[in-house]
């Protein structure tokens, strides 16, 4: 698992600059043996495509449209979007979707269309929603109410539909969370449908984050109704999560119906705009297209798989060990009580109030796990 110990030479450094490289090296070379509470696989490998770090590979434009500017990726994005289309029960006639920076970005996208589509549409989210999500209501100015969670992360139904209620009249964007982010909680499509048919609201969007979940969900023998079967309108997924990868990445998926809405030719590049960033990362769908043609969707399972085993592996130490722990079905997401600060910072762990969580990865081991606990259990040992 460790990196490369040596940075390699360059004369246009001093000493002093390549000594401090050394040292970052070094430093998360170390850092990385605790890294238990976040999303994020370091299991990886594409040195093979490190080559094209040699060019200013740029997919500006819509991908699925030729551009001016050659010197781009976008043959092997929309294989990425294929890939993932597929994996999401989406038709391929009907959808539409790009690489993007991260789940972030994706979630903006959804929220952008929704907007889009029902300028006075009210916007609805949990509690447990992803930080990143009040914000982005702020940036595109869209009207919101925040919807109470339950004690494992999902929506609150009732709450939920209580506030429809009296809203009814105003069209609904639902923000759906497929794997909280402190919880790894899937809120349930079906009822949120019902909910809306209860209350006879027709004109709706709903958008679902499946940052993680996304790539959970599929590989999973009965998974709940999360992607385009369920009638969704539009979906983000993170690359660098599950996956891995060395720069944050995602996949952001939409009905082309609601793309086709905001679509702006652009002369400059002869092409189409219809993404959020104007330039785009064109490195990060090699790296996603060379780890699908890598895995497969085998091997995916087979990944998936060993993470829920180590999850439950974890699950069950925790509590032999006197910590209740709990996970939600089919999450990776470990929820314990906090522990000891240094702690909890020494394995970087993700806290929220009294709460705090590991993230089985396909990187983490029984051996780490087994450390943590060690060391949780030392420190209440020495607790005057």
């Amino acid at each position: 698992m460790s990196l490369t110990k040596k940075i390699h030479c360059d004369k246009r450094l001093t000493s002093q600059l390549q000594q401090r490289l050394q040292n970052f090296l070094s430093f998360v070379d170390q850092e990385a043996d605790r890294f238990l509470g976040y999303p994020c696989n370091r299991f990886f490998d594409y040195t093979p495509l490190y080559p094209f770090l040699s060019f200013p590979l740029n997919n500006v434009g819509d991908p699925f449209l030729p551009s001016r500017y050659h010197l781009n990726s976008h043959e092997f994005e929309r294989e990425v979007i294929g890939f993932f289309s597929a994996l999401t029960h989406a038709k391929p006639e009907e959808i539409w979707g790009y690489v993007t920076n991260g789940g972030t970005e994706g979630n903006m996208y959804g929220i952008y269309l929704a907007r889009e589509i029902y300028p006075e549409g009210m916007v609805y989210y949990s509690e447990a929603t992803h930080y990143s999500v009040p914000k982005i209501l702020r940036m595109v100015h869209a009207r919101n109410i925040m919807i109470k969670s339950t004690v494992n992360g999902e929506i609150d139904y009732q709450d939920l539909a209580e506030t429809l209620r009296i809203h009814r009249d105003v069209p609904a964007i639902i923000f759906a969370n497929i794997g909280t982010t402190m919880t790894g909680a899937v809120d349930n499509l079906d009822r949120i449908k019902q909910i809306l048919k209860d209350n006879a609201i027709t004109h709706h969007y709903i958008h679902c984050d499946a940052a993680l979940g996304g790539m959970i969900l599929p590989f999973v023998e009965h998974p709940p109704a999360f992607d385009f079967n369920a009638g969704i309108d539009s979906l983000a997924i993170s690359g660098h999560k599950m996956i891995g990868s060395p720069i944050p990445c995602g996949i952001a998926l939409a009905k082309k119906c609601h793309v086709d809405r905001i679509a702006r030719a652009v002369e400059y590049i002869s092409t189409f705009d219809t993404t959020v960033s104007g330039s785009r990362n064109a490195i990060t769908p090699l790296f996603l297209w060379y780890a699908i043609h890598s895995q497969g969707i085998q091997g995916f399972r087979k990944i998936v798989r060993g993470c829920l085993e180590m999850a439950a592996y974890a699950v069950q130490r925790f509590n032999e060990c006197g910590i209740p722990a709990w996970r939600n079905e089919n999450s990776i997401t470990v929820v314990f009580p906090k522990g000891p600060d240094a702690i909890m910072n020494q394995w970087q762990i993700a806290l929220q109030g009294d709460m705090g969580h590991i993230l089985v990865m396909p990187h983490v081991t029984k051996n780490q796990i087994n450390l943590l606990l060690a060391d949780i259990t030392a420190a209440k040992e020495v607790k005057p």
